[in-house]
């Protein structure tokens, strides 16, 4: 899919913040898959399609996560984690993506998993570090993500999880599993 041609639909699913959210995420993505040797045009086309279900409706989004063999348990969480696995839904049916890589940096992108690939990582990062993004502590994930690709992937999943524990909201098994595996690396 040309970018171009994603970027206009995005722009009549996201509002303006969003798109501009999407962009910066897109830049960040190919900074970062420059820098780790990972394909810019896979880090782009994930990073395009990351939130590109955001701004549906939670019933739509949970017809989808049923309907298509998703986890579930996804479910029994925050409406805000659906839109990466309705994101990945779309993508594949509505625009025929089958880069299985690509498909689950979208999937993963809010949550995190065990075993995830370096593109995987590469677009939670890019999202929760682009520079829009603004809050105590982001100085030294950007530090991170300029050194290793791991140490990065570490740092942001300690922080996500971290922040969830520290506002009582439930986390999902997927992130106590990256949690574990990052953390037990050092």
């Amino acid at each position: 899919m040309e970018s171009a041609t994603l970027k206009m639909e995005l722009e009549k699913r996201l509002p303006r913040k969003r798109y501009e959210h999407v962009l910066r995420v897109t830049e960040t993505a190919k900074e970062l898959a420059a820098r780790f040797g990972i394909p810019a045009h896979k880090a782009e086309q994930a990073a395009l399609f990351h939130d590109i279900a955001k701004f549906m409706e939670p019933s739509d989004m949970r017809r989808m996560i049923e309907e298509n063999g998703e986890d579930v348990k996804l479910l029994s969480f925050h409406h805000e984690l659906w839109h990466a696995a309705a994101g990945r839904i779309i993508a594949k049916k509505d625009f025929g993506v089958e880069d299985q890589d690509i498909l689950n940096a979208i999937r993963y992108h809010t949550t995190g998993r065990a075993g995830m690939s370096d593109l995987e990582k590469l677009i939670y990062i890019a999202d929760l570090i682009e520079p829009g993004r603004d809050f105590p502590g982001i100085a030294e994930l950007r530090n991170a993500a300029n050194l290793h690709l791991d140490e990065a992937m570490r740092a942001c999943i300690v922080h996500s999880v971290l922040y969830l524990i520290n506002r009582q909201a439930g986390v999902f098994p997927d992130s106590f599993e990256c949690y574990n595996e990052h953390v037990q690396r050092i």
